[in-house]
C-alpha cells in the first residue's frame, strides 16, 4: 500500500476543488512506488482495478486531452442556488425517480452545468463535441489508456443524477435539462469487466483495466455484503452506509438514496445509502485547521486522556449536511463549552461526531426498510481508532465488524477486476479471503444511549439552514 495526499483546494467559502493533473500525477507516483515495494514489475501484474470518489467532476479538452477547469469535488457547495431553482420549478421528484438521488449540489450534473456556464468557450466547444466529461475513474482511464478509452461503470454513472438506473442510459431528458451534449460523456459498463487496456508508453506494459467501481460500492463489494440486507460503513473524508438490496432498486422519500452498487455481466446489484459528508475531515480540520494533534492518529491518544468530552459537542456540517438533513445550509458547530474545556475535550467531541452521525443513518435506513441492523461491517481510516468504534459500537446499540484489511475500497476494486479476469472463480471464493480482525460489542444501555442521542440532535438543530 502507497499513498500520498494532494492538495485541497478551497477557492471560495463552500467551494471545494483539486488539481486533476496532481490526481493522475500521484495515482502513477503511487502505483509505481508501490510495484518498487514488492520488487515486482509491470508484467507481474494481472490488472488494475479503480475505485474513485464518485461525484467530482472533471471536464477535459478531447484533443489535448488537457482539463478546462479544475475538478469540482463531491463536497462543493457552489450549486446550492441552482438545486434550489430546480426545486422550485419541480423537477425534484421527476430526477428522484429516474436517478434514485435528491436534488442535492452534491451529484455531478449542477456541477457540470456550471463549467459549461461559466468557463469561456466551454459551452461552445462542448455542443461542438471537443469536450469529454467524467468523474474520477473516467479521468484516469482516459489517461491510462493514452486517450483511447472514455468509459464509466454503472456505480459511478449512478452518481451523476444524468443516468437513469431503470434503463441504464444516460437519460436524454435529463441532459436537455443541464444542458449537457451527450458526445461528453463516457460510455457506461459493468464494474468488473473489461475496460481496455494500459498504453505501454504510459505505465510500461500493457494491462487490463477490469474492475472500476465508485468508493463506496467498492467498500460494499470489498466487504463481501453480497447478500441482500448486507451493510457497511466506511469512514473516510465523509462516512457512508451502503446497504445491499438486491436486484431491483429500492425507493425511498426520506433523505436516503438508491444507487447501482455494482454490475457484473447483465446482472445489477442496487443499494440504499445514507450519505454524511463529514467524517475523516473534522479529524484532518483536528491537524490543518485547528492544529491540535500533529497526525489523525493522534486523536486516539489525546481523545482517551479524558473520560469523556466534558458536555462538549462538534456538529462537523462544513459543507452542510447530509442524510437524513440533506441542508447544504447547515455549518459547523461547538456547543457545550465550560472554562473547563480543554483541547482534549474537542478531539473527543470531534471522534464521537463521527459516530453519532452515523447513528441518525442506520436509524433512517432501519425506519425506511423495516431491517432491523444486528451487524455493521465497518472499514476505511478512521475504523483504525479503537476508542472511535468502542463509542459508536455502544452509541448505534450494535455489533461491529472490522476486517483484517480496512482499506476495503481498494480490496473491492481488486476483486472486481479479478472476478473479471477469472483470479476468482466466483463472488463464494471472494468471500473465503475475507478474514473479520475485530468484533466490537456494545456494553452500555438503551437509557444511556437514547439520552446521548436527544443531546446529539438537540445540537444538530442549532446547526440547520445557519446560511441563508
Amino acid at each position: 500500500m502507497v499513498q500520498r495526499e494532494f492538495a485541497q483546494i478551497f477557492p471560495k467559502e463552500g467551494w471545494v476543488e483539486h488539481d486533476p493533473m496532481t490526481i493522475w500525477s500521484t495515482q502513477i507516483a503511487v502505483a509505481t512506488e508501490a510495484l518498487l515495494k514488492i520488487g515486482g514489475s509491470w508484467s507481474d501484474v494481472y490488472g488494475i482495478g479503480i475505485t474513485n470518489q464518485r461525484e467530482t467532476t472533471v471536464v477535459w479538452d478531447r484533443k489535448t486531452g488537457l482539463p478546462i477547469y479544475n475538478a469540482i469535488v463531491w463536497q462543493c457547495r457552489r450549486t446550492s442556488e441552482c438545486c434550489e431553482r430546480l426545486r422550485a420549478d419541480g423537477y425534484e421528484e421527476a430526477i428522484k425517480e429516474k436517478t434514485g438521488l435528491l436534488l442535492d449540489p452534491y451529484f455531478s450534473a449542477t456541477k457540470l452545468h456550471w463549467i459549461l456556464e461559466n468557463v469561456d468557450g466551454a459551452k461552445e466547444k462542448a455542443e461542438n463535441g471537443e469536450l469529454c466529461f467524467g468523474t474520477i475513474d473516467s479521468w484516469l482511464i482516459w489517461n491510462l489508456t493514452g486517450g483511447e478509452v472514455h468509459a464509466t461503470d454503472y456505480s459511478n454513472a449512478a452518481r451523476t443524477m444524468l443516468f437513469n438506473i431503470h434503463t441504464l442510459e444516460w437519460d436524454p431528458e435529463l441532459l436537455e435539462l443541464f444542458g449537457i451534449p451527450r458526445s461528453m460523456l463516457p460510455e457506461v459498463k459493468p464494474s468488473s469487466g473489461l475496460f481496455g487496456y494500459t498504453d505501454a508508453g504510459v505505465l510500461g506494459a500493457e494491462l487490463p483495466i477490469a474492475g472500476v467501481a465508485g468508493d463506496q460500492q467498492a467498500a460494499l463489494f470489498g466487504q463481501c455484503c453480497f447478500d441482500e440486507g448486507e451493510m457497511k460503513n466506511t469512514y473516510g473524508t465523509g462516512a457512508f452506509l451502503l446497504m445491499n438490496t438486491g436486484e431491483k432498486p429500492y425507493m425511498t422519500t426520506n433523505g436516503l438514496i438508491t444507487t447501482i452498487g455494482w454490475g457484473i455481466g447483465d446482472k445489477v446489484t442496487y443499494a440504499l445509502e445514507g450519505s454524511v459528508f463529514t467524517c475523516g475531515a473534522a479529524i484532518q480540520w483536528l491537524r490543518d485547521g485547528l492544529r491540535i494533534i500533529e497526525s489523525a492518529a493522534d486523536s486516539e491518544y489525546y481523545a482517551s486522556k479524558v473520560k469523556d468530552s466534558g458536555g462538549v459537542l462538534i456538529v462537523p456540517a462544513f459543507q452542510g449536511l447530509g442524510a437524513p438533513w440533506w441542508d447544504p445550509y447547515a455549518r459547523g458547530v461547538i456547543i457545550g463549552i465550560t472554562r473547563a474545556t480543554t483541547k482534549y475535550h474537542l478531539i473527543k467531541a470531534t471522534l464521537e461526531s463521527l459516530a453519532y452521525q452515523v447513528v441518525d443513518v442506520v436509524d433512517l435506513m432501519q425506519r425506511s426498510t423495516n431491517i432491523k441492523v444486528k451487524k455493521l461491517k465497518v472499514d476505511g481510516g478512521a475504523s483504525a481508532n479503537n476508542l472511535m468504534l468502542d463509542f459508536q459500537a455502544n452509541i448505534l446499540g450494535v455489533t461491529l465488524e472490522r476486517p483484517e484489511c480496512i482499506e476495503t475500497t481498494a480490496l473491492g476494486a481488486a476483486y472486481l477486476c479479478g472476478l473479471a479476469l477469472g483470479v476468482y472463480a466466483s463472488v463464494e471464493e471472494i468471500k473465503a479471503n475475507n478474514g473479520i480482525e475485530k468484533t466490537v460489542q456494545p456494553t452500555e444501555s438503551n437509557d444511556w444511549r437514547e439520552a446521548k442521542v436527544k443531546t446529539w440532535r438537540r445540537a444538530v438543530e442549532r446547526s440547520l439552514g445557519w446560511v441563508e
